[in-house]
Order: C-alpha cells, then sequence, then structure tokens
C-alpha cells in the first residue's frame, strides 16, 4: 500500500526561505506594537462617548463638544497607526500631548467641573500618555533596528 500521509520537512532547506523570512520581516516591519494599535482606538471611542456615560451632557455643554471631538482626534490616530504605521508612529508623541491636554482640558475648557468630571478627563488623559509612549518606544526601537 503506498504511503500517502503527507509529511512534512525542513522548512530551512528550501531554496526560497530566507526570501520568505526577508519578505515576512518587511511585512511585519514595525508592527510590534500592534497590540496598542486596538486599545488606543477603544480610549479614543470611550472619551468620545464618556459625556454620556458619565452624564455630564447638561451640566458641561463645551466639554461634551471637546471630548467628542477628541476621542475622534485619538480614534483616527489609532486608525492611522494600524493602517500606515511606518508614517504614523512618528505622530505618537502628539498622543502623549492629547493625553496631556485631556488632564487640564477640565479647568480650561469647563465651568466648576466636578469630581466625577476631573476624574474621568484625568484617566483618558493618562491612559492616553501612558499608550503614546509605548507607541514612541516601540517606534523609536523598530527604527533603531532597520
Amino acid at each position: 500500500m503506498a504511503n500517502v500521509s503527507p509529511t512534512r520537512g525542513d522548512m530551512t532547506g528550501h531554496p526560497d526561505a530566507s526570501e520568505m523570512r526577508d519578505r515576512y520581516a518587511r511585512v511585519l516591519g514595525g508592527r510590534d506594537v500592534a497590540l496598542v494599535d486596538g486599545p488606543v482606538f477603544l480610549l479614543g471611542l470611550y472619551c468620545a462617548a464618556s459625556p454620556w456615560i458619565v452624564h455630564y451632557t447638561a451640566s458641561q455643554p463645551s466639554l461634551v463638544t471637546h471630548n467628542l471631538i477628541m476621542g475622534v482626534a485619538i480614534g483616527l490616530l489609532a486608525l492611522g497607526f494600524t493602517r500606515a504605521p511606518e508614517r504614523m508612529y512618528g505622530l505618537s508623541w502628539a498622543m502623549c500631548a492629547l493625553g496631556v491636554w485631556m488632564i487640564i482640558s477640565p479647568w480650561v475648557v469647563g465651568e466648576n467641573p466636578d469630581a466625577g468630571v476631573v476624574w474621568n478627563n484625568i484617566i483618558i488623559g493618562a491612559l492616553a500618555v501612558i499608550l503614546g509612549l509605548v507607541c514612541a518606544g516601540t517606534a523609536a526601537k523598530a527604527s533603531s533596528k532597520s
């Protein structure tokens, strides 16, 4: 009877193995931070929806618009990080700046914000700074490898 079961050989002997490895490395180049793209997008989504989640749409109308715009901006950065990482990870520092602005914005944009609004924006801002630093650090590490 013939042996019809597939046998797997070692790929290292294949003549195109080094080319395939190089192509795979080019495709994935700089994608160490791919796990951060999703949380950045979710942070932007939460930031945009936070006025309705924390219920300050009536008491802080200027912060409602502010958080909606900032959430959309953070979400667009995340989509850019996903779509064109080699070009967009230079904007990781912008993410940090957006985070710092989110921390101070309740007092600049808002009118006598209560503790819930302040803590909401501080947490969003701190997470944006942390995720921005992770993106910037990973982008720097990836560019030093190249």
